[in-house]
């Protein structure tokens, strides 16, 4: 089996919950390849599956049987602390309720994935105002969740996310929250962070217009994916 090209790899994936004396199949054999770089959207009626496979893709869940592999190493099978280990260095995580703690500015907020990597207390406060620099919420960096608009608050998730510099972004639903104003520059950002920065990013929604950002879309249905659809390359014009 060659992975080398791809930056995640799952194979046969199953999730099973035991609802009383019944067995619900979240994700049942899900093949699925992310190559570098890459933009993937999911989408899905509720109850698909989509936010189950991306918390099984980003090591948040185990799956009950088959296999994850980020680059070559096969991460399904690590230990808690393992996991936490590659969560914490390879996958920045955007979801629909900001996730934000409530008693924190929004600059503490950035510096706490930095906490847990043991950076310096002076090293994380330059990464975190550079981080809200990026997304253009320097002048807010000192505000607490309560002071900031939803927008805002998707926008300080994302420089969190981006602070220990990961190669992959998951976003569950991060448009989810917001206006349509707000959304969109959420998009523009995760638009950004893929062609300028070159990050992969792996978003589930259920919006089509949304996933429309994406290079690629694969659709579940009863925790299997039915289709997938692919941007056309764009190609330049022959000169001659």
């Amino acid at each position: 089996m060659i992975l080398e090209k791809n930056v995640l790899t799952a194979k046969d994936l199953v999730k099973r919950y035991e609802v009383g004396d019944n067995v619900v199949m979240a994700l049942d054999g899900i093949d699925l390849n992310v190559q570098p770089g890459e933009y993937l959207a999911i989408m899905g009626p509720s109850g698909s599956g989509k936010t189950t496979l991306l918390d099984v893709l980003s090591c948040v869940l185990r799956p009950s049987t088959g296999k994850v592999y980020i680059h070559n190493q096969l991460v399904s099978g690590m230990n808690d602390e393992e996991l936490a280990r590659i969560r914490g260095k390879t996958i920045g995580f955007v979801f629909q309720s900001f996730n934000l703690i409530g008693r924190l500015t929004a600059k503490e907020n950035v510096m706490l994935p930095l906490w847990f990597q043991g950076i310096p207390k002076k090293e994380r406060e330059t990464i975190a105002i550079e981080m809200l620099k990026n997304v253009g919420l320097e002048k807010r960096m000192h505000h607490k969740p309560n002071e900031l608009s939803g927008g805002q608050k998707q926008r300080v998730a994302i420089a969190r996310a981006l602070a220990v510099n990961p190669e992959i972004i998951v976003a569950d639903e991060p448009t989810g929250n917001l206006d349509s104003e707000s959304g969109e520059k959420i998009l523009e950002i995760i638009q950004e962070l893929n062609q300028n920065q070159k990050k992969t990013i792996i978003m589930v929604t259920h919006e089509r217009y949304v996933a429309e950002h994406a290079k690629r879309i694969i659709y579940l249905k009863d925790g299997k994916i039915i289709k997938e659809e692919k941007k056309p390359e764009k190609r330049t014009k022959n000169a001659f």
